[in-house]
């Protein structure tokens, strides 16, 4: 009811500390930018939406994912196996190889930066969005709910009060 009759601009707020509001308007900001970072991580991370899925339920499930085989590894594969069959003493073949095993690098190099940024850089995000947002959320919807209990009684304190004033000035 004080909530309702708030918005409607019947009823008397409370306002909080300008320090406090601040505070509170930095951490909305902190959470609605680090939900971007974190969406766009992945997206960077891993293009492929579907992956991104099956990524996420395996997580929430609590298993690890499934190794993945990156662009670079699977054409280094193609290649080296493209170089065996024009053989491997063929100048084509030759250089197949060598490409190929750069590709490997630079694929396992792609996995392990994956990997290191997911547990470097991603988990912390994850972290305070799960666990301290989740926090500063229930603190936060606690003293509104005490806000709006303050402000409820003080708006019955001032009806009885005036009714007092009546019932004083009938006699």
């Amino acid at each position: 009811l004080q909530f309702t009759e708030e918005k409607l601009g019947q009823a008397e707020k409370t306002e909080l500390d300008a320090h406090f509001e601040n505070l509170l308007a930095r951490a909305d900001c902190t959470k609605n930018w680090t939900e971007k970072i974190l969406r766009q991580t992945e997206v960077l991370l891993q293009p492929n939406p579907s992956a991104r899925v099956e990524e996420f339920l395996y997580e929430k499930l609590d298993r690890k994912v499934p190794s993945r085989v990156t662009n670079g590894e699977l054409l280094a594969q193609y290649m080296t196996e493209a170089a065996n069959d024009f053989g491997p003493g063929t100048p084509y073949g030759k250089t197949l190889i060598k490409v190929g095993e750069t590709q490997r690098r630079l694929g396992a190099a792609e996995r392990d930066f994956i990997h290191s940024a997911s547990i470097n850089f991603l988990t912390p995000l994850r972290n305070f969005l799960e666990g301290d947002w989740r926090t500063i959320a229930k603190e936060r919807r606690i003293l509104q709910n005490r806000r709006l209990d303050l402000d409820a009684c003080k708006a019955r304190l001032k009806k009885a009060k005036a009714a007092e004033a009546k019932a004083a000035v009938t006699f």
